[in-house]
């Protein structure tokens, strides 16, 4: 063991003696005593790695591959902690023990290009690209730049791509990789589509030309069936796909998984439209990697929500499941789930504008609370910009006495949970997440020792 590993595993320890918890600062710590230390370390795994990075559903998409390989015995180094950002990958190295296979690695859109770089995975997956912390990531397009200098890189030394069809900002990165080299995926069920693009929708418009798309079909921000009018691009034609979709309101949903060998129903333990897609994602990302069909379903079946998505636990006698919102996309979608679920709706809708959150709140306004305005019998609003969201929700349309601000978020909860005895959704933002992750845990109702990622 050499030094910098001692003493990074060191301060892992203390880190945790502290009640800080340790699924960074070990990294960091031998990231500064010894930069190479991600190639270091992953060169030693035999089956190399894995990476995948997104927008939204990092973490559950990881979670769902990690299902679908250690069914098949397959022994992972995983950040399964979440912490996605090169100190928490190179931690997830350092405190790997006994033999591994294969790491497999969710990384922070802002720092894929630097652990890629050094980790030089075997497969890469990159799922969306949605607005999201512009005063931390810059417009999409920033990010989209980047995003094509690591697939060029990456292609270039023979790693296997696995891209979203259904984006078009991320579809296009694969444009002038060679077919055999990319595998695409998405959805095919028309039956879901949207009226038409949302107003936040955010990429509108072809990267190669600048004209708007034309949409056959919207199935979620701006994922779905598209065309550049002038011929300079077009959804490619995925190869891992979902048919049949049926989303059953906060509780599950099912799909018909195509994929050139065959077909299978999946029965998914976890709500949405977007957990669908993480689905496909990590479905096509298995196949690469070997897994086979039948492991790739049992695995998705198999798959347990990570906290904050769509894990429901019990407090004040109440189901309560959590919801995270974070930018506009993701909102969205957890808002289109709500309204598949009867009657109306209590909230604990908790707003934070920390740094890991973007100090800057302006998204509540893009994300569409009108769908649900009409279904809210109850909205608790805590964070540290409670009363912004609250003046959001009154301009949706929910009526101000059944709108109740309590920015303390363990008052909040309990005030929230005290208002009813039925269902309590609550949607907090990531920083919020965690605080109501060590409030619940401390009192007994969640898992204290999860940390979570984007």
């Amino acid at each position: 063991m050499s030094l910098a590993t001692a003493i990074a595993r060191a301060a892992g320890r203390l880190s945790r003696l502290s009640g800080r918890g340790g699924t960074s600062l070990p990294g960091k710590v031998l990231l500064r005593l010894q930069p190479d230390a991600i190639a270091r370390l992953g060169g030693r795994l035999p089956q190399g790695a894995a990476v995948l990075s997104a927008t939204n559903g990092k973490t559950t998409t990881a979670a769902m591959v990690a299902a679908i390989l250690e069914r098949r015995g397959t022994r992972l180094v995983h950040n399964r902690a979440g912490a996605n950002m090169a100190g928490g990958v190179a931690t997830a190295l350092l405190d790997a023990r006994g033999r591994r296979d294969l790491g497999l690695f969710e990384v922070d859109e802002f720092w894929l290009a630097g652990v890629v770089d050094q980790l030089r995975p075997r497969a890469l997956l990159l799922a969306n690209l949605f607005r999201d912390q512009l005063d931390r990531y810059g417009e999409l397009e920033t990010i989209a730049d980047r995003w094509a200098g690591v697939v060029d890189a990456a292609a270039g030394r023979g790693t296997r791509l696995v891209l979203n069809a259904d984006d078009p900002l991320v579809a296009d990165l694969g444009r002038d990789v060679a077919a055999d080299q990319v595998t695409f995926f998405g959805v095919e069920d028309a039956s879901l589509a949207l009226p038409g693009l949302q107003h936040a929708a955010d990429s509108k418009h072809c990267r190669r030309c600048g004209a708007p798309y034309v949409y056959d079909a919207v199935l979620l921000g701006h994922l779905g069936h598209y065309r550049c009018p002038t011929g300079d691009a077009a959804r490619p034609a995925p190869a891992v796909v979902a048919r049949d979709v049926t989303l059953n309101g906060v509780r599950d949903a099912a799909f018909t998984l195509a994929a050139p060998e065959g077909e299978r129903r999946v029965a998914l333990p976890l709500p949405g439209l977007y957990n669908v897609y993480n689905a496909l994602a990590a479905a096509a990302l298995a196949r690469v990697l070997g897994a086979s069909l039948d492991d790739v379903a049992a695995g998705l079946e198999a798959v347990a929500p990570a906290f904050g998505r769509a894990e429901t636990v019990r407090i004040g006698g109440r189901p309560m499941t959590l919801l995270l919102i974070k930018n506009p996309a993701g909102a969205n979608e957890v808002l289109r789930t709500l309204l598949l679920e009867a009657g109306e709706h209590d909230l604990f809708a908790v707003l934070n504008d920390n740094t890991a959150d973007g100090r800057d709140v302006s998204w509540i306004w893009d994300a569409d609370f009108e769908l649900l305005a009409g279904r809210v019998r109850r909205a608790t609003c805590s964070g540290t910009r409670a009363e912004e969201l609250a003046v959001r929700l009154k301009y949706a349309g929910v009526p101000t006495d059944r709108i109740h601000v309590e920015p303390e978020l363990e008052r909040g909860l309990d005030a929230a949970a005290a208002a009813g005895d039925g269902p309590l959704y609550a949607l907090p933002t990531y920083t919020a997440m965690l605080a109501l992750r060590d409030v619940l845990a401390r009192r007994g109702v969640a898992r204290s020792s999860w940390a979570g990622g984007a």
